[in-house]
This record gives C-alpha cells, sequence and structure tokens, in this order.
C-alpha cells in the first residue's frame, strides 16, 4: 500500500517497523461542544485507514485522544457556571453519539489529557533538563524552538520564515516569538496541578505527545489528523517528541484536506457552521458518512444540500441493490456463472484503489460498479454467483463502513397472508381489494414491489 506523506511530500510504500503491527495516532475532538462537520472527516477518513489495514491483514493498534483540558473548556465552564469536567463528560458522551451514529469503530485506546499529567510533566522535566524548555518566572514552561534545528520539517518552512509573522503577546515571558507553552501557569478560577514549576495545566501540543507516547512508544507508524493541525500542533509534536527521545516520533503523516460548505470555508461568522448533530437530524447520519468517503481524503470536498441529497441517493442505489439481491437469491433459477468473475474483477478494482492512497472515492466507484454487474446479471445468474456477489458487496462495503443500517428482518405471518391475499385478488381483478391490502401492509410498516418472481416486502 502507498500512502503520501505530508513530510516527504510524497507517496511511499507504507511498510510497518514490526512486522505486520501498525501503530496509529489520531488527534481527536476538544471537548466543549458538539463536534462539526469539519471534524467529521478525519473521523471517517482515518477509521476507513483502520478498517482497510486491519481487512489487508496489519494489526492495528489505533489511538484517538480526548483534550478535555483548554482555554475552550475552561470558557464554556464559566459561561454554564459548571465545571471543567462537567463539560467534558457531557461532550464526550455527546461525541459517542455522534461517532456511533457515523459508525465509527471504537480505538484501542481513548485517552483523556487529564489521565496522562504524569507522563506530561516527565516529558516537560526532560525538555527543561536538556535546556530544549525553560520555565519562567511566573510558572510557565516554554519550548525553545531555536534548539531543535529541524523546526518545520513537517509544514515544509524555515524557522525565519515562520518567525516573521510572530509576536509575543501580552503578559508572555518567552525568549523567542515561536516558542510554545508546555504548562502553563494557572490562573485564578482555573483548574490545576502541581508540578516543580508552580500550579498550572499542560499546554495543547505537549498533552498528544504524551498519550501517543504512553500507548505506542517513542515511534509510531502513522500520525493522522486534519490538514489544519500540520502547523503548529503537529509541528509542534514532532520538535518536544523527538527532542525528548532523540528517536523519530513519526513515520507517515497522512492529512485529510479542508471542508468547504456551499463553496465557502466553513466559519461561524459566515453562518455555514453545522455540527454533525444538526445534519444527522435531517438527513441521518451515513450520508455523512457517505460523503466524508466520496472523494480523495487529501482533496477539499464542499458540504451543501445538493450535495447531502445525492449522497442520500447514491446509498439508496446501494441497499436497493442489496436489497434485490436477497430477494434474487430466494429465487434463483438461473444457471449463469459469470457474475463470479466479475465480482472477483471488482475487488481486485476496489483494493487496487484502497492501496493508492486510501482512494476512497475509487473504492466507492468499484462498489458500483459491481451494482452494474448484479442488476445486470441477477435475472439469469446460479443461486451460488448471487450469493458469491452478495459476500463480495458485503466485504467492500463494510471496509468503507457503510451498509450498516441494513434490515434483514423476515415479515412476520401476518404480513405475509396479507400479501398472499392481494396477489390472489389481483388475480381475480379484483383492484379495490388488492389497493386496499396493499394500503394494510404499508400501515404496518412494509412496503410491496410486484415483480416477475412474486411480491417483494421491505421493511420501511
Amino acid at each position: 500500500m502507498q500512502v503520501y506523506n505530508t513530510l516527504t511530500r510524497s507517496k511511499e510504500e507504507l511498510i510497518p517497523q514490526k512486522g505486520k503491527e501498525i501503530k496509529i495516532y489520531a488527534c481527536g475532538p476538544t471537548v466543549y461542544n458538539y463536534i462539526h462537520i469539519g471534524n467529521a472527516r478525519p473521523l471517517c477518513v482515518f477509521d476507513v485507514l483502520r478498517r482497510y489495514l486491519k481487512y489487508r491483514g496489519f494489526d492495528v493498534f489505533f489511538v484517538q485522544n480526548f483534550t478535555d483540558i483548554d482555554d475552550k473548556l475552561i470558557k464554556k465552564a464559566n459561561e454554564e457556571g459548571i465545571s471543567v469536567p462537567e463539560v467534558a463528560e457531557r461532550f464526550i458522551k455527546e461525541y459517542w453519539t455522534d461517532a456511533d451514529g457515523m459508525n465509527i469503530m471504537r480505538a484501542e485506546a481513548h485517552p483523556r489529557a487529564t489521565d496522562n499529567i504524569e507522563g506530561i510533566l516527565e516529558i516537560i522535566n526532560g525538555l527543561v533538563e536538556k535546556g530544549h524548555a525553560y520555565a519562567t518566572a511566573d510558572g510557565d514552561v516554554y519550548f525553545r524552538t531555536q534548539s531543535f534545528e529541524e523546526y518545520g520539517k513537517l509544514s515544509h518552512q524555515q524557522l525565519e520564515e515562520l518567525e516573521a509573522g510572530a509576536r509575543i503577546g501580552v503578559g508572555e515571558a518567552k525568549e523567542d516569538p515561536m516558542d510554545f507553552a508546555l504548562w502553563k501557569a494557572a490562573k485564578p478560577g482555573e483548574p490545576f496541578w502541581d508540578s516543580p514549576y508552580g500550579k498550572g495545566r499542560p499546554g495543547w501540543h505537549i498533552e498528544c505527545s504524551a498519550m501517543s507516547r504512553r500507548y505506542l512508544g517513542d515511534t509510531l507508524d502513522i500520525h493522522c489528523g486534519g490538514q489544519d493541525l500540520i502547523f503548529p500542533h503537529h509541528e509542534n509534536e514532532i520538535a518536544q517528541s523527538e527532542c525528548c527521545t532523540g528517536e523519530p516520533f513519526v513515520r507517515y503523516w497522512m492529512h485529510n484536506g479542508y471542508i468547504n460548505v456551499d463553496d465557502r470555508k466553513m466559519s461561524k461568522s459566515l453562518g455555514n457552521f453545522f455540527t454533525v448533530r444538526e445534519i444527522s437530524e435531517v438527513y441521518g447520519y451515513e450520508p455523512i458518512r457517505y460523503l466524508m468517503l466520496s472523494a480523495h481524503y487529501r482533496s477539499p470536498i464542499n458540504y451543501s444540500t445538493d450535495v447531502i441529497e445525492q449522497c442520500i441517493s447514491s446509498l439508496e442505489r446501494l441497499y436497493n441493490c442489496r436489497e434485490n439481491l436477497d430477494f434474487a437469491i430466494k429465487n434463483a433459477s438461473g444457471s449463469n456463472e459469470r457474475l463470479k468473475a466479475q465480482s472477483d474483477s471488482r475487488r481486485e478494482q476496489f483494493i487496487k484503489a484502497m492501496d493508492d492512497d486510501l482512494n476512497t472515492a475509487d473504492g466507492l466507484a468499484a462498489i458500483f460498479e459491481l451494482v452494474r454487474d448484479i442488476n445486470s446479471a441477477m435475472e439469469d445468474s446460479s443461486r451460488e454467483s448471487l450469493e458469491y456477489a452478495a459476500e463480495v458487496f458485503d466485504e467492500l462495503a463494510g471496509v468503507l463502513g457503510l451498509m450498516y443500517k441494513r434490515k434483514n428482518e423476515e415479515a412476520p405471518a401476518e404480513v405475509l397472508e396479507l400479501a398472499e391475499r392481494r396477489q390472489q385478488a389481483r388475480k381475480d381483478k379484483d383492484f379495490a381489494t388488492a389497493d386496499a391490502l396493499r394500503d394494510k401492509i404499508i400501515a404496518m410498516g412494509w412496503s410491496l414491489e410486484d415483480t416477475k418472481d412474486g411480491p417483494k416486502l421491505s421493511k420501511l
């Protein structure tokens, strides 16, 4: 498999450090509000990365954190008159509702920053001892950016270029404008922890370095997140981690592209800011997941009413095909076996696309080619070949985490009896009775479609 490495700006063969084991860290949400659709993209994309690597036989250990101490959480807590932990607990719970709704697999570990203060201070203390960090008189601790010669290697910018736009804020005692906070002295009313530098709390960047190190060691195989995190967050993670351990921090960096709304950058000030919850209440969760996979993950993607409705239509095509396939399997009378070879070909097409830097757009195209094959061959195919196509269909859709709302419920005896009576009424040309029986079937939560093999019942 080839992946695009932000660090080298090139596609590289994905080779784990050890056998088939792959260690992945994904930056999770800051839990002060509901997640927005920008958050949804890395969640869905890197969930598919994980699923695909497992599908290809890799042993994946996936870590995704929660940032549960931050200026935004403190502000939210003050606005609502509650504690920071209460804010965090509330929105972690809401996160699970949305993540489960989008069929995001639970990670092997979901660490919280506040549960890793000891590890955070261990790294900070080491950096101070080595001269890579310094404490100020008021209890802040900063990373000395000039001490890391490779600073800027991920964002591909020289330190001098980055410094040109940097400023020292009011009340900051930095040596250099580019130095960043590892530990922040506590302000009145803020949560704090004891440290050698006084009461305070961790900076944002150091949290991820500590959590990834705890669960994945000094060197990760893959670190992923949104493009907006390349600088300064991931750049700073590299600097502090490599200065702490002396080892390469990450071997492959993967970043997803931005999401726009109605072809404009999503922004609260523009009034085009949407949470996953808001969209799901209108369209459901699966269309959101589909949208995030409909383009290559590094490309920008656009959300609009038209686009999400197109996603719904595409999902309906998939569900209809799979439902029709179930019906065809039950009523199969043909002998044609060509669908087996076609299914194998589509699987190969899918794998080729996904091996090329996780190209989910072309992966979806392979599934829709399989849909076309199935629809063309359904009437004269053997039961065995139809069952094989169904197996491949489910396999590929499962890798993308789609089709998880499929209903396999059998119609109850009462509905089946009504359908049989309706069939007889149609044969007797008693169309008024047939229509009345159809209405009863629909009222019981079932749709009915007349086919050459008899009535096809589907749960509404």
